[in-house]
């Protein structure tokens, strides 16, 4: 495509028909769970609960966003999840004229422009109009205005016949709390509060319980024998596992028996993988429900309907449970109350091949007590979830498990009306997972009432903010695809990979559910963060990164906090970079002078890891591909030297002209002896270290982080990590090489490295990760345990590819860099999988935040917020240009005119909050 096809400001993506299958745009708060607005304007996903992300108890019809291991597969890229809903609850508009009937509508439009949905009804059949704009409130450089655990819903209702008419706008739910602790416990009373503008669902103790009754211990398989119940396929054998025949490398499992049932499928001599190939059930003889729990002993994989234990009524599976991703084996607990007397049986599956392709049981026993119980003010679904109408509303619930809040509109012919629910939660306790027990919202407000009464109270202002930064954002020359794209991932603070706790620690996984610990070396690509909301990256440096993470003694920083006790060289690069830009976007060097001695430690550490003190690292080098790299690692120097560069920067600015002449000399070394070694005449390589076969290296490939510490110099205005001329001509090697419109065309012919996950499919274009045009792909692969990352080579991921393109504009190859942004849009386009979804490893992955740094380049955006200076120098050539921009005083919008003159407007200062 054209540079200047591209640049077309168009129109912006309505999507309509089959394009609303997949939608699925977060609409929540930040850190607080998420919530999707579906194409049609409902509700769904729910991941609220604080879960944990693995061996929950699950009603079968349940879903959960984030399933890491279906993720790590590529699956919820291959195949999107679709609106669904943990409990039940439908927006509706009624007909009230006469005889009260739902109103129907035929095609319906939505358009998303983060953080605001608006979503158009058209072709109903009754005289009426209804639209909806929904968001939660959001607002640049106020973290706490955009954290509320809510979503607003505003419907605009018209009249469009010639006689007044009556319509009523209602939600109707059933009460979510206790979602799913509520399928292995009954010591609760589900209970609703009415007010008259306001309806608020809870839980509460039950009253104590009549005296137990003796347990039964419905299977142990003590005698080594099935006994009544049915094994079918091959996973379960024929007779259970001797707990000390299983594979030692599954350690002790913690069983409590001598025999256990275990799908690891080994006794014929099959090795790890073969052993969960295999696939089969094994289904108990019917029994009566005479107690109020089932007690399960349960290991093995954590795979909903694969790998799990179900409870079948009448053949219909009526609770599941599954493993947590461990061979160690615990109490997993059915409350199944509910179902006394009535005839069941227990079915254990195993139709999962794959990784954690198994699953084991224990005891079964039937008790009135469950087997391990948190308090119920403990559990992680506990809280309170309100609605309200402000203005009032017309309240309805029944026993405290359902409930509708509506509102009635008595309307003359051409009249509109707007309603307005605020939808708010609070589920104070975090999951067992997390390092902190409390959220954020157990400090800021009692309960969900008091999240919606503030949003009420302040709702002029709250929404009057978000829907002006969304005119600032699309106030521009860009274009619409590429304003969406680029700020699009931004979203990811309002889903279940971003957490902040009650003591104010902001925490992230890589993505929902995969990978704890707020790692270096993931989060290091993203630039949204830091340039929209840079107090979240801010605190990140100080009490993370160069606070708990950080060891004094050597300058090391721990890549995943607490859950990770080592470096990761890439990871520990880009905190430094990182720490340059957050003294960039603040508003004075206080920030820069609290941290700045941990960071200068943190640079001493790699510098003393540079043994020749050459500017190129040489050893042991851990990185984002999870393996250790060894020898001269173009990648993994170059952001070595951009770090120097930074850390040279900052120590002017600290008036520390020692430590900086001395980062200056190292970078300038580095620099020469990049190109001087590792510059092929055509891209940048890899020199390997023989002594290390057993390690990975893309070796004489083209990579595509090749050139990262460039790209992030420019991000950040430093000087040059290699020359233009070299740079150039490796981008243009990588688009030469490594940019496909069909990926199949690469993948299809790639033999010497296998696998790889599909983050884009036969038919799709995009960027991988290495090629290799000179040869070398079998060398590239580890002589040892290393050698399943490999992979990773044949993949396109949406976060390397962002950085890649943020690099290309920015050193002028405006057409190919936004070539590779607008592969990625049309990857994620709705008639494929959901555009607010950008999926590496898991859902909402951090690495995609690197989608901000192609805005940062195009619109040649740089600030020195201490300076209280800002410049833009756009790449879309001469003539009329506008964009939006946030700087360490406030956002607004920066407009030059066809003759040249520029002016800035702010429509938001800091010191201005309302």
């Amino acid at each position: 495509m054209k540079q200047a096809d591209l640049l077309k400001r168009s129109q912006g993506e309505v999507y309509r028909g089959d394009e609303l299958r997949f939608i699925g745009m977060p609409i929540g708060g930040f850190f607080a769970g998420t919530v999707y607005l579906s194409g049609d304007g409902q509700l769904w996903n729910w991941d609220i609960f604080n879960q944990d992300v693995l061996g929950a108890v699950t009603r079968p019809n349940a879903t959960f966003m984030g399933d890491s291991l279906n993720a790590m597969s590529g699956a919820n890229y291959v195949e999107p999840s679709r609106a669904i809903s943990p409990f039940r609850q439908e927006f509706s508009l009624w007909d009230e004229s006469e005889t009260p009937r739902r109103v129907r509508f035929g095609e319906i439009l939505f358009r998303g422009e983060y953080p605001i949905a608006r979503v158009s009804y058209g072709q109903a059949d009754a005289d009426v109009e209804m639209s909806l704009e929904a968001f939660s409130p959001f607002c640049p450089l106020n973290v706490d205005d955009s954290s509320f655990p809510a979503t607003t819903m505003t419907f605009r209702v018209r009249n469009t016949g010639t006689a007044t008419a009556r319509y009523r706008i209602a939600y109707a739910l059933e009460n979510p709390v206790l979602t799913h602790s509520k399928s292995r416990r009954n010591d609760f009373v589900l209970k609703s509060i009415n007010r008259t503008d306001s309806l608020k669902f809870l839980a509460e103790p039950a009253p104590t319980e009549k005296a137990a009754q003796p347990e039964i211990r419905f299977a142990d398989w003590s005698d080594g024998s099935y006994g009544g119940w049915t094994p079918t396929g091959s996973a379960f054998g024929t007779t259970p596992r001797r707990v000390t025949e299983l594979p030692g490398y599954m350690g002790n499992v913690q069983a409590e028996t001598a025999f256990v049932v275990n799908s690891h499928q080994t006794r014929n001599g099959e090795d790890l993988l073969a052993g969960d190939g295999h696939r089969g059930r094994l289904t108990s003889p019917e029994f009566r429900i005479s107690h109020s729990y089932i007690n399960l002993r349960v290991g093995g994989g954590p795979h909903a309907r694969k790998t799990c234990i179900n409870l079948e009524i009448n053949g219909e599976v009526v609770l599941s449970v599954t493993g947590n991703a461990s061979n160690v084996m615990s109490w997993q607990t059915m409350s199944v109350a509910r179902f006394r007397d009535k005839t069941a049986r227990l079915v254990v599956v195993d139709e999962e091949s794959g990784a954690w392709g198994n699953i084991s049981l224990g005891e079964v026993i039937f008790a009135d007590k469950p087997a391990s119980l948190r308090p119920l003010a403990d559990e992680p679904d506990y809280g309170t979830f309100s609605v309200s109408i402000p203005g009032g509303a017309d309240v309805q619930a029944t026993d405290g498990k359902e409930g509708r809040i509506s509102r009635q509109l008595t309307l003359a012919p051409g009249e509109t009306a707007e309603v307005t629910f605020i939808v708010a939660w609070h589920f104070p306790n975090t999951s067992p997972q997390m390092p902190e027990r409390r959220n954020w919202c157990a400090s800021r407000w009692e309960d969900s009432e008091a999240v919606a009464n503030e949003i009420a109270q302040r709702w002029k202002s709250l929404r009057s903010t978000t829907q002006a930064w969304n005119r600032t954002w699309y106030d521009s020359t860009l274009p619409h695809w590429f304003l969406d794209r680029t700020f699009v991932n931004v979203s990811t603070l309002a889903t279940s990979t971003c957490h902040r706790f009650a003591s104010g620690r902001f925490y992230f996984w890589e993505g929902v559910g995969c990978c704890a610990g707020t790692c270096t070396h993931v989060w290091g690509y993203a630039q949204a963060i830091g340039r929209v909301f840079p107090e979240v990256e801010r605190y990140l440096r100080e009490k993370v990164d160069f606070g708990r993470s950080f060891h004094s003694d050597t300058g090391a920083i721990d890549y995943r906090g607490e859950y990770g006790t080592m470096v990761f060289h890439d990871g520990q690069c880009m905190c430094i970079l990182r720490a340059y830009r957050e003294h960039q976007m603040s508003p004075n060097p206080e920030f820069l002078g609290r941290i700045w001695p941990s960071v200068k430690r943190a640079m001493e550490y790699l510098i003393s890891q540079d043994i020749n003190q050459d500017g190129v690292l040489e050893n042991a080098q851990f990185n984002t591909l999870d393996t250790a790299w060894y020898g001269k690692i173009t990648w993994i120097s170059g952001l070595y030297v951009a770090a120097l560069r930074a850390a040279e920067a900052m120590s002017v600015v600290m008036k520390d002209e020692t430590f900086a002449a001395r980062c200056r000399t190292l970078a300038e070394r580095g620099a020469q002896n990049l190109v001087r070694e590792l510059y092929n005449g055509e891209y940048f390589i890899n020199l390997t270290d023989p002594a290390h076969p057993e390690a990975n290296n893309t070796n004489v490939g083209c990579h595509i982080d090749q050139l990262l510490g460039q790209a992030w110099a420019l991000q950040l205005g430093l000087p040059r990590v290699v020359p233009v001329a070299e740079t150039k001509s490796a981008l243009q090697a990588l688009y030469r090489h490594n940019f496909f419109d069909d990926i199949w065309e690469y993948r299809r012919k790639m033999k010497a490295i296998p696998g790889g996950r599909w983050y884009a499919t036969p038919g799709e274009a995009g960027l991988i990760m290495c090629s290799f045009p000179r040869g070398g792909a079998k060398e590239s692969i580890a002589k040892g345990s290393d050698a399943w990352a490999v992979g990773y080579f044949n993949e396109c991921m949406s976060g390397f590819e962002h950085q890649v393109a943020a690099h290309m504009i920015a050193e002028g190859m405006v057409r190919e860099g936004l070539s590779i942004v607008n592969a990625i849009h049309s990857r994620y386009s709705a008639k494929r999988r959901n555009p607010y979804n950008e999926v590496e490893c898991s859902d909402h992955y951090g690495r995609a935040m690197a989608s901000y740094g192609a805005y940062v380049s195009l619109t040649g955006f740089s600030v020195d917020g201490s300076n209280h200076q800002m410049s833009f120098r756009p790449k879309t050539g001469a003539g009329a240009f506008r964009c939006a921009f946030i700087n360490e005083q406030g956002w607004g919008t920066f407009d030059r005119s066809a003759g040249g003159k520029e002016t800035v407007t702010y429509q938001y200062r800091v010191n201005e909050k309302q």
